[in-house]
C-alpha cells in the first residue's frame, strides 16, 4: 500500500487520507474512553497533550494544503510563502510544532475534544474537495502535499500508540501494518547470506518520498550474512539467563550488548535496505528495527518544504531504524523509508536483527 500511495494517484491518496483519519479517531476515541474527555496526560519529554495533537493534526494538513500558495509545485514550493489566517482562529499559535515550545502545550487554551474533532472534519473536507478538483492524471508535485499530510497524519496515530502504552492502555488497529510481516511462525533463527553487490541506496525517480531518502546512490557492499527476522525473545532471553545484564564485558557506550555477547553486530542502513529488496524469506514489520547507521542526510541532500522533518536531526544522537511495527499505518510502510530515534528511547516499539560479526569481541 505504501507503494500505491507513493506513486499513485488521487484514488490512492483520497484512501490513504481517509484511512488516517480513522486511526485518528480511534486513538482520539481510545484516549477519552481511558483519560476522560479532556484526555489529560503528564508532562513528558516524548509527550504531547493528545487534544494538542488532534489539533495539530487539523492545522498541519490545513497549514499545506488549503492555505498553502505554492501547493502545485511540490517540492520545490516555498515553505516561507504568505499565507491566509486559519479557519479557527488562534491556530497559529496553538499548533504550530515549528514555533510552540513543547512544555508550554500542556497550558495553552486549546479548543475542547468536541470543537477539535470538527474542526478536523472540516479540514478534512477541504482537503479532499482539493484534491478531488485536481485535473485528470495530475502530476506528482500537484500531489506530493496531499501525500505528505497523510503520512504525516499516520505517524502521529503511531505516536498516539506508543503514548497509550506507557500510560497503560492500547490504542493499536487491528491488523498487522506491513504487507510483509512476519508470522509467529516465520520468527526463526534463520540465516539469509546476501552476496556481494553495488546497491542503489534511497529512492529515485518519480512519486513521493521523503527529504531524507533522495539523492539515491550506489553504495558497494561486501557479502553478508543477517538475520532472516528480527532477534525474538528466546534467543534474547539466553542473554539475560546467561546474567548478560550484569556482566561488564558486553556493554559499552555504543550499547548493543547482545550483539557483543552473541558474536554478531547491527547492520548498516544500507545491509537492511539491501537484504529487505533483494533477499527472498526477510521478514519485516512487526517491529522498528535499529540499524548501525547514524542518522546523516544522503550526499546530495535537499531539504524539502517541511524543514523541520529531517534536517534539524541529522547526526550522532539518533540512529536509523528500518521497518515498522504493529501500529504502522500500511501506507507507510516501506523498506526504504529511514525512521529515525535516539537509543536512549524505550517507548517506541522496536527490536534489531543482527549481521554475522566474525569473532566475539571479547572472550568468554
Amino acid at each position: 500500500m505504501a507503494e500505491r500511495l507513493r506513486r499513485g494517484g488521487t484514488a490512492d491518496v483520497r484512501a490513504a487520507l481517509l484511512d488516517a483519519r480513522a486511526r485518528t479517531l480511534a486513538w482520539a476515541e481510545a484516549c477519552a474512553a481511558a483519560l476522560g474527555p479532556a484526555m489529560d496526560v503528564p508532562r513528558g519529554e516524548h509527550l504531547n497533550p493528545p487534544l494538542w495533537e488532534l489539533g495539530h493534526l487539523a492545522w498541519f494538513q490545513e497549514w499545506w494544503v488549503a492555505r498553502n500558495p505554492q501547493r502545485d509545485r511540490g517540492e520545490r514550493a516555498d515553505p516561507d510563502a504568505p499565507r491566509p489566517l486559519p479557519s479557527l482562529p488562534g491556530a497559529d499559535g496553538w499548533y504550530d510544532s515549528s514555533r510552540v515550545a513543547h512544555g508550554t502545550r500542556w497550558s495553552l487554551p486549546l479548543p475542547g475534544l468536541e470543537a477539535t474533532r470538527a474542526w478536523l472534519g472540516e479540514t478534512l473536507a477541504r482537503t479532499l474537495d482539493s484534491l478531488d478538483a485536481l485535473p485528470a492524471g495530475p502530476g506528482e508535485e500537484a500531489l506530493y502535499f496531499f501525500r505528505l499530510v497523510a503520512l504525516h497524519e499516520a505517524m502521529h496515530a503511531e505516536a498516539a500508540g506508543y503514548m497509550a502504552r506507557s500510560l497503560g492502555f492500547e490504542v493499536l488497529p487491528a491488523g498487522r501494518s506491513a504487507p510483509q510481516a512476519a508470522s509467529a511462525a516465520s520468527l526463526s533463527d534463520g540465516t539469509l547470506r546476501v552476496a556481494a553487490q553495488e546497491f542503489l541506496l534511497g529512492t529515485c525517480g518519480p512519486g513521493f518520498a521523503f527529504d531524507n531518502e533522495r539523492a539515491a546512490h550506489p553504495v558497494r557492499l561486501a557479502a553478508f550474512a543477517i538475520d532472516a527476522a528480527p532477534v525474538s525473545w528466546a534467543r534474547f532471553s539466553a542473554f539475560a539467563d546467561a546474567d548478560g545484564y550484569a556482566d561488564a564485558r558486553w556493554w559499552s557506550a555504543a550499547g548493543w550488548a547482545w550483539c557483543r555477547w552473541a558474536g554478531r553486530r547491527l547492520p548498516t542502513e544500507a545491509e537492511w535496505e539491501c537484504a529487505a529488496l533483494t533477499a527472498p524469506g526477510f521478514f519485516w514489520g512487526r517491529v522498528w528495527e535499529w540499524t548501525a547507521s547514524d542518522f546523516q542526510p544522503y550526499a546530495g541532500f535537499r531539504p524539502h518544504p517541511y524543514r523541520d522533518y529531517s534536517a534539524p536531526w541529522f547526526g550522532p544522537d539518533r540512529r536509523v531504524l528500518r521497518g515498522a511495527c504493529d501500529a504502522t499505518s500500511p501506507w507507510l510502510a516501506h523498506p526504504r523509508y529511514r525512521n529515525f530515534f535516539a537509543p536512549g528511547r524505550t517507548d517506541i516499539f522496536a527490536g534489531f536483527r543482527s549481521c554475522a560479526g566474525g569473532p566475539r569481541v571479547l572472550a568468554l
